[in-house]
């Protein structure tokens, strides 16, 4: 087991990575302040995984909320469900919220737990690569509105994540995939070096070699503490996490969540944002071939899709919560290894991104 700490003064917590973690009383019990625990997972995990979790919860009040598996749920009818088994269940202050599930489970636990009787503890159990690997580390928590996605949120640390890679031996082939782009993320964005390891163990990613996995979860793990160490609400730095996020979420809502998984709009948005550094000027174009290499090679799609037009990415992308006094902001590339964040650019390279990509 690999353990990394996210450093937050009184609000630290720790990163758990290994096999074998999930029915471990000794890594979640120390983490629940209260009897009460209410487990939120759906109903794709919840076969899967819940037993195994609550083995490890006995002698506590352990009260479960199963809700329908995919992006299109991560709205407030699913929120209400959560706060309804709460008080249904007279859970109070003390209890303990625990995301068993992929990103949306722990974006909607979070917001649930940030937000019931003014906000009660939660901890992440993600259970696919990539909420272990972005989505369940840095607290931000939230749900969708059908003209954006994660519009409606809020800002709340778990007290542990506990990552255990077997969960991901059931992952569907475009699902892990989908968390990939995250991994190839971090490499892009800041650790250049991180990135020629992607490169170079791709298919033993692809074919959940459990050693290659723990390694890419807790590289990426690490990149993101240490940014959300430095700027936790996203007030600077932690806005660089957004690569291809963007576009992505453009593509997200303009398809239907859940038609395109997030990694995979990410993917393709990573791609459009280093098409559009090559444009102005700070990739070249073999820097821009080995971003789209590494995104093709993951299995991701490398375009957009053939039914957006400009006018719809940019409807889209004018709700971005980065966008300031009406300009949409991108994270972009100098380089691979070093994004930056910009509103600063000349409308027709945009323009030309959203058009040839």
């Amino acid at each position: 087991m690999k353990t990394l700490n996210v450093d937050l003064g009184e609000r630290s917590y720790p990163i758990f990575i290994g096999e074998g973690l999930l029915g471990n009383p000794e890594l979640i019990t120390p983490y629940i302040a209260g009897q009460q625990v209410m487990v939120v997972t759906n109903e794709t995990v919840a076969p899967l995984y819940l037993e195994k979790l609550k083995s490890s919860l006995i002698g506590f009040q352990v009260d479960e909320v199963i809700l329908p598996d995919g992006e299109r749920y991560k709205n407030s009818e699913s929120i209400d469900l959560i706060y309804s088994e709460l008080l249904k269940k007279r859970h109070n202050r003390k209890t303990t919220l625990i995301a068993l599930g992929g990103g949306v489970v722990g974006d909607m636990c979070g917001f649930a737990a940030a937000t019931y009787q003014r906000g009660v503890d939660f901890i992440q159990v993600p259970t696919t690569l990539l909420s272990q690997v972005d989505s369940s580390v840095g607290g931000k928590t939230g749900i969708n509105h059908s003209l954006g996605k994660n519009m409606i949120g809020a800002f709340h640390q778990p007290k542990v994540v506990i990552a255990d890679t077997d969960t991901l031996k059931t992952l569907p082939e475009r699902e892990l995939s989908a968390g990939i782009a995250e991994v190839i993320k971090y490499g892009l964005i800041r650790d250049e070096a991180f990135l020629s390891w992607i490169e170079d163990n791709m298919s033993d990613m692809l074919a959940c070699n459990p050693e290659v996995l723990t390694k890419a979860i807790h590289e990426s793990c690490r990149n993101k503490a240490e940014i959300v160490a430095e700027d936790e609400l996203e007030s600077g730095c932690r806005a660089l996490l957004n690569l291809g996020h963007t576009f992505g979420h453009a593509i997200e809502a303009h398809q239907g969540y859940g038609n395109w998984l997030h990694g995979e709009a990410v993917g393709a948005g990573m791609i459009m944002a280093a098409y559009m550094s090559k444009e102005l000027g700070w990739l070249d174009e073999v820097a821009f071939q080995r971003v789209s290499e590494v995104v093709e090679s993951a299995k991701l799609p490398i375009k957009s899709p053939e039914s957006m037009t400009k006018d719809d990415f940019i409807s889209y992308m004018s709700l971005d919560k980065k966008n300031l006094d009406h300009r949409i902001r991108l994270v972009l590339l100098k380089s691979v290894g070093e994004a930056f964040i910009t509103a600063d650019y000349p409308q027709e390279s945009f323009l030309k991104t959203l058009s040839d990509c």
